[in-house]
C-alpha cells in the first residue's frame, strides 16, 4: 500500500508489460469494518498477491500506516490526480449535519463522511459500494435509524456499482475490482450488482434443493432438510453462495452449517427479511394459492413443464414485497 507520494498512471505499469494496477481509494463510513476484514481473507490469490498484482490501494483507514496530516496529504494527492476507483464501505449518515460519522479533518474542522463521499466521488473513474450497508442501507439504516443513514447511491450524484453482502465475500469485491482493472465495468443487473456474482437466486444452486422440491422441510435447526419453513430466504435472495462458499478456502456457507439464509444481499435486508427464523408466507401463483410446504412441489412441476425456476423466484419476490410492505 502506498502511504507516501502519488504516482501517475504510467508509473504504475507492471514489469513485463503487464497492465497498470488499479488505483483505489477505500473510504470507511458508518461501518463495522466487516467488509475490509472479509476482503483480507482472500486466500488464492492472497491479499498481498492482489496488491502486488492489480490493486494500487492508495488510501484505506484500516490498513494504512499513515495517520493525521500524513494520511490527509495522501488523500489530497489522490483527489488532485483523479481517475481512481472509489470504494465505500458503510452507510452515510445525514442527520445532525452528518456528524454521526467523521472520517478526518479538513480546513480545521471535522470532515463528515457525507462531505467526504460527495467530494471524493467526483473525480473518481468508478464508484463501488461494498457491503450491504453502502449498497442498500443494511443494518445501519434499519429502523429506527436515528443517524439518518443512507446508501451511497442516495447521496452521490453519479453511478454506483453495488456489491452487497453482510459481509461481502472477498471474491465478489476483488472480482469486481479485477474486472474494472482489466476489462472495464462488468455487466450489471437492475440494482447495479455485477451479474457474474448475483445472477441467480441462492435457491437455484442450493445443496438442499432436492428436499425443497420433494416437500421435505426441517422442523428444527440442525435437521439436514430444506430450511424454507425455518425462515430461509434463499428462494428470493440473489447471490452465488452455494457455489462459491466461504471464505478463503471455500469450505462451507450458512445453509451448510444449518443456518437459514437471511437474505443479506437483498435491498430489503434486514428490515424486510426479518424475522430471520420465520418461514415465508404462503405464496399466490397465478390462480393458485400455495402453502409453504407445497411450494417445492409446485416449482418442481413448473420446471418439468419448462417454466424457469428463475421466473418462479421472481413471482415469489413480487408476492413477498407485497406481503412485507403491508407489515411496515
Amino acid at each position: 500500500m502506498n502511504a507516501g507520494g502519488g504516482r501517475r498512471e504510467a508509473d504504475r505499469a507492471q514489469p513485463g508489460g503487464n497492465p497498470p494496477r488499479l488505483p483505489v481509494v477505500w473510504l470507511e463510513t458508518n461501518s463495522c469494518c466487516g467488509n475490509i476484514l472479509s476482503t483480507l481473507n482472500s486466500l488464492d490469490p492472497t491479499f498481498r498477491e492482489i496488491l502486488q498484482g492489480f490493486l494500487d490501494l492508495r488510501y484505506c483507514h484500516t490498513l494504512m500506516a499513515a495517520e493525521g496530516e500524513m494520511a490527509d496529504a495522501v488523500l489530497r494527492e489522490c483527489l488532485g490526480e483523479g481517475g481512481y476507483t472509489l470504494v465505500v464501505e458503510g452507510t452515510v449518515p445525514t442527520a445532525a449535519g452528518g456528524y454521526y460519522a467523521v472520517v478526518g479533518r479538513k480546513n480545521g474542522r471535522p470532515w463528515t463522511a457525507l462531505e467526504a463521499v460527495q467530494e471524493v466521488s467526483t473525480p473518481a473513474k468508478h464508484v463501488v459500494a461494498v457491503g450491504s450497508c453502502a449498497a442498500f442501507g443494511g443494518p445501519f439504516a434499519a429502523a429506527p435509524n436515528p443517524s439518518g443513514s443512507k446508501p451511497l447511491s442516495a447521496v452521490v450524484a453519479r453511478k454506483v456499482i453495488n456489491v452487497p453482502g453482510c459481509p461481502v465475500h472477498p471474491d465478489w469485491v476483488l472480482g469486481t475490482l479485477a474486472a474494472l482493472a482489466w476489462y472495464g465495468e462488468p455487466e450489471l443487473d437492475a440494482l447495479n450488482r455485477p451479474r457474474m456474482f448475483y445472477e441467480e437466486t441462492i435457491h437455484n444452486h442450493c445443496t438442499r434443493r432436492y428436499y425443497f422440491e420433494s416437500g421435505i422441510f426441517a422442523k428444527e435447526p440442525g435437521e439436514p432438510w430444506c430450511m424454507y419453513k425455518l425462515g430461509c430466504k434463499g428462494s428470493v435472495t440473489f447471490a452465488d453462495c452455494p457455489l462459491r462458499q466461504w471464505s478463503g478456502e471455500h469450505q462451507s456457507w450458512p445453509v451448510g452449517v444449518n443456518t437459514p439464509c437471511i437474505g443479506c444481499t437483498s435491498p430489503e435486508f434486514p428490515d424486510g427479511t426479518s424475522p430471520f427464523f420465520e418461514h415465508l408466507p404462503d405464496i399466490r401463483l397465478p390462480n393458485v394459492r400455495v402453502a409453504a410446504n407445497r411450494v417445492g412441489l409446485v416449482t418442481g412441476a413448473a420446471a418439468a413443464l419448462g417454466i424457469g425456476v428463475h421466473f418462479i423466484a421472481n413471482v415469489l419476490t413480487g408476492r413477498l414485497k407485497r406481503v412485507w410492505g403491508k407489515k411496515k
